[in-house]
C-alpha cells in the first residue's frame, strides 16, 4: 500500500495526516513535509497515524530525528490515533518515554 500525506492547520498546530504504510521506501514523503514545516517556522506538529497500518524503524527514526529541532524552538511532535498494531510497536520500542501520545487530535492540540 502506498503512503499519502496531508497537512491541516488547527489553531496554529500543523496536523500531518498519514494513510497507508510508512517504510524506508516512502518515508521521504513525510521527511519532506516535516522539513518544510520546520523551515516555515511551524514547530507544533501532530502526526495523525489513525489510518496508518504499519510504521517501520525508518519511519520511527524520522519522527525522532526532527523532535529535537521542534523542541528547541518551543514546539513538539505529538503522535495521535494509532491503530492497535502500530501502538503495540510504539510501546514495545518504549517511544512513550520520548513522544506524547494522544487518542485524538483534539486532545493533542489542547496539550500545546
Amino acid at each position: 500500500m502506498a503512503l499519502s500525506v496531508n497537512v491541516e492547520d488547527l489553531n496554529g498546530v500543523k496536523v500531518v495526516k498519514c494513510t497507508g504504510y510508512v517504510d524506508s521506501e516512502n518515508s521521504g514523503q513525510i521527511k519532506t513535509v516535516i522539513e518544510d514545516l520546520l523551515k516555515g517556522g511551524s514547530y507544533k506538529i501532530i502526526m495523525d497515524l489513525g489510518k496508518v497500518d504499519y510504521v517501520s524503524s525508518a519511519g520511527w527514526g524520522l519522527f525522532v530525528g526532527y523532535l529535537h529541532e521542534a523542541r528547541m524552538n518551543k514546539g513538539d511532535i505529538k503522535i495521535t490515533d494509532m491503530k492497535k498494531e502500530v501502538l503495540e510497536i510504539f510501546e514495545l520500542l518504549d517511544f512513550a518515554n520520548i513522544f506524547q501520545y494522544f487518542k485524538s487530535t483534539a486532545d493533542a492540540v489542547k496539550a500545546f
